[in-house]
């Protein structure tokens, strides 16, 4: 990849530093009146001042979503855990007749597009006769913004098609500051240089306490200093 194209570089024990044009603003994920995930809303945007930025890593910043430097006086180190494995090479497979759902359960952000109804099962039982489970399974793949899950079909993947941006998901039922939501295949280069599998759709940890780092693992679920909504 070019290194003048959108890019996300991770430092090391620091933040993320973001190329200027990338449009950051908020994401919080939509629920029905049975609390499940069915959409996203759009929140705030944010004015980066045409420059590059620093958002936390960490989740410690007195100023979040950008860093302010905590990082340092807390020695954090943040050291980048995640596979480089190429994410079909290692995806679980769950076959059905007309489309099959690949899976990488470690990048799960807990965003439950897929538990409103069962994405998997949906996808196992695709076929002509029920085109509607395709469609399910499809839709609820593409909900998903850390790209666990996919729908392949034909051996090609069904993907939504994202904007080049950084969304702060907004978890509402949790009532906690969420992952990174990258979209539309940004770079993401490590720390020591190298450059992880282009995505359409990521998650990116900012609580600092992933074990799948830079990827967030749901982590911040649990964690005081995530609490509350982004202002």
């Amino acid at each position: 990849m070019e290194k003048n194209s959108p890019r996300i570089k991770i430092t090391e024990g620091g933040p993320y530093i973001v190329t200027k044009d990338i449009p950051l603003n908020q994401a919080a994920i939509e629920q029905d009146a049975e609390g499940n995930s069915v959409g996203w809303g759009k929140g705030r945007d944010y004015d980066t001042g045409g420059t590059p930025y620093a958002l936390c890593r960490c989740g410690r910043s007195g100023n979040k979503p950008f860093c302010d430097g905590t990082h340092a006086k807390i020695g954090w180190k943040g050291k980048e855990t995640a596979s480089r494995v190429p994410y079909a090479e290692a995806a679980r497979v769950y076959e059905g007749g007309t489309v099959d759902m690949l899976d990488r359960p470690e990048l799960c952000a807990v965003a439950r597009f897929c538990d409103v109804v069962n994405a998997w099962q949906m996808a196992m039982q695709s076929s002509e006769m029920h085109p509607e489970h395709e469609e399910i399974a499809t839709r609820e793949a593409c909900d998903c913004p850390s790209g666990r899950l996919t729908v392949r079909k034909g051996g090609i993947e069904a993907e939504p098609e994202l904007p080049q941006e950084i969304s702060l998901v907004e978890d509402l039922y949790y009532d906690v500051k969420g992952p990174l939501f990258v979209k539309g295949g940004i770079t993401l280069e490590s720390a020591d240089g190298s450059e992880y599998e282009v995505r359409n759709r990521r998650t990116l940890c900012r609580c600092g306490e992933s074990r799948n780092l830079p990827f967030c693992d749901a982590a911040h679920l649990k964690c005081e200093h995530m609490k509350g909504l982004d202002e």
